[in-house]
């Protein structure tokens, strides 16, 4: 079967209520599709006007009653707050594979009044409810997606057009109470989480959400190789410098059991070990953190090749509130998830000091580096889109 692009909008209410985190798991759980890209948008007025004029479809298996709900919902609660003109922050979910817009949708699900099971999302995370003369009283369609190939093919190459204006790092889509020390760190969710498909790169983003920050960026990132090295650069001579102790005890430990030293090695000979085998361990380290972020170390990959996107995935978040950095850092736990306290990202999905769940930026002049180095903003979503579809959008 021909490969299928389909989208998922996360609406601006789902996306205040933290919800984000269980619908993506669902997602990347029960449709096994591929996420390809993703991009958060505060949509301006006209692209708002323009989607609402194609949602009423007669290939939509949903009612036309509700249809016309859905058109006034994304009317009225989709663009500017007519109150404050502030944009409303709203997640384009992209993805990818055989049968994409069909499996996307049954997991979306449709909207219906009666009584739910919580099977699709829509069950899970909107609303339907009637009054005693069968009026709505309430309604929140939580996501929005397309019923079939041709509608999506239509969607997304409209969202593509405003992607640009409308999308990547969203400033000014968040009122802060006067006098909050607001700041905005950089949260990657690692390649181990994408291994195989499961809900954790969801689960994470829910714990995240106990921070109560807002989300203002998104990007599925493939780091190359020399992303990897500028970004845990830093980091390099400590591990030359850190590990000396650790690798010469094991040098040590190795030559003292081998019968034919026959000789227990005295402190001055081990610390010179560590002086010489250390710089050569941290190295290594270094080169099996590049590995696992981008696929390949630099002593790997050609030369012409080092700025090529890797093959491993992470997702790149840029959240935003007060007390940002601290907040998140909290959450995610000790870099050892042996010594992360319990209820902490990385003690419950965290392996060892390198494949620990997630990375979160220490400070605010490091997460302003490292979102210039992962360029959170980058528009992927109409790249994917143009490519897709064999030209511009």
């Amino acid at each position: 079967m021909a490969q299928q692009l389909a989208y998922v909008i996360v609406t601006p209410y789902t996306l205040a209520k933290s919800r984000t985190g269980g619908i993506l798991a669902r997602l990347i759980t029960r449709t096994g599709l591929e996420l390809i890209a993703a991009r958060m948008f505060g949509a301006c007025s006209k692209l708002v006007e323009e989607y609402s004029k194609v949602i009423i479809s007669s290939a939509d298996p949903q009612d036309t009653k509700v249809q016309q709900f859905i058109h006034d919902y994304i009317v009225h609660e989709l663009g500017p707050d007519p109150k404050t003109g502030r944009r409303r922050r709203s997640m384009m979910l992209l993805f990818q594979g055989d049968d994409a817009v069909r499996k996307v949708r049954s997991v979306v699900g449709n909207i219906s009044h009666v009584s739910r099971s919580g099977e699709s999302i829509r069950d899970t995370f909107g609303d339907y409810v009637l009054d005693e003369h069968d009026q709505v009283r309430y309604f929140e369609p939580a996501v929005l997606a397309a019923p079939n190939t041709e509608e999506a093919a239509v969607k997304l190459k409209l969202w593509a057009r405003y992607s640009d204006a409308d999308g990547g790092v969203l400033d000014d889509c968040v009122e802060h109470p006067p006098g909050d020390k607001v700041e905005r760190t950089l949260v990657l969710i690692k390649p181990d989480n994408f291994r195989f498909a499961t809900g954790r790169p969801g689960n994470l983003i829910d714990f995240f959400s106990r921070t109560g920050l807002y989300i203002v960026g998104i990007r599925v990132l493939h780091m190359s190789t020399a992303q990897a090295m500028e970004f845990y650069g830093p980091v390099k001579e400590f591990l030359r410098s850190k590990l000396k102790g650790v690798i010469a005890a094991k040098a040590k430990a190795v030559l003292e059991k081998d019968p034919s030293i026959g000789f227990t090695l005295p402190p001055e000979a081990e610390a010179a070990l560590g002086e010489v085998l250390g710089p050569v361990f941290g190295d290594n380290q270094f080169d099996n953190i590049v590995r696992f972020m981008s696929g390949r170390a630099e002593s790997e990959c050609p030369r012409d090749q080092l700025a090529e996107p890797g093959t491993e995935k992470c997702i790149a978040l840029v959240y935003e509130g007060p007390n940002a950095v601290a907040k998140i850092r909290d959450v995610l736990g000790p870099t050892d998830p042996a010594k992360a306290p319990p209820g902490s990202i990385r003690r419950e999905f965290g392996s060892n000091i390198m494949v620990n769940a997630a990375h979160a930026s220490d400070a605010v002049e490091n997460a302003r580096r490292e979102m210039g180095i992962v360029k959170v903003e980058a528009n992927d979503f109409k790249r994917v889109v143009e490519r897709f579809y064999g030209g511009l959008v």
